[in-house]
């Protein structure tokens, strides 16, 4: 099983790649189907894993993946505990830009089964942004989708003058604000 490494293939032009990693296929799926229709001027394929490694198949099949989003359910501590044993597959310099952690369900604070501090710690463990979001309101979705395509078009390249490294340099600081 090998391990997920971010330059080990060169772009396709004028298309990204992005990998949703999380236990609830179903919110996967609904935030999938929100980027997919968002209105851009490029090829976006989307992957989705229950957790890593990715499946064993031939390598030269699987894409170059532009960013990787670890979808962390803060109602489930099982979602938490999959997102940091699938973490032990990406290659470091994946977290160079190119990884964010997404928690889902905060709207509802009375179920949380996890604190937001072990997820902080985990995103500044690997050097990664953190979004908050409500995946079940369709308003807060496509804001979150919007967010992401952007996101990815930075990882992949397409924005000039603005590296990946710098774009999470810049939200780490608004963060710190």
């Amino acid at each position: 099983m090998a391990v997920l490494r971010p330059f080990d293939k060169l772009p396709k032009l004028n298309s990204v790649v992005l990998l949703l990693v999380g236990s609830d296929e179903a919110l996967q799926q609904k935030l999938a189907e929100a980027i997919l229709l968002e209105k851009r001027d490029f090829h976006i394929s989307i992957h989705i894993a229950a957790s890593l490694p990715l499946p064993s198949e031939r390598d030269h099949l699987r894409p170059r993946i532009d960013l990787v989003v670890f979808m962390i359910d803060i109602k489930s501590k099982y979602s938490l505990k999959n997102v940091e044993t699938s973490l032990a597959h990406v290659d470091a310099s994946f977290f160079l830009g190119k990884v964010c952690f997404l928690v889902t369900g905060v709207g509802r604070v009375n179920a949380c089964s996890i604190e937001t501090n072990a997820i902080s710690k985990l995103a500044e463990a690997y050097c990664s942004p953190v979004l908050f979001c409500e995946l079940e309101l369709e308003g807060i979705r496509v804001a979150t989708a919007q967010r992401l395509l952007r996101m990815l078009q930075i990882c992949a390249g397409h924005i000039p003058g603005v590296s990946p490294l710098s774009f999470v340099s810049l939200m780490r600081n608004s963060d710190d604000d």
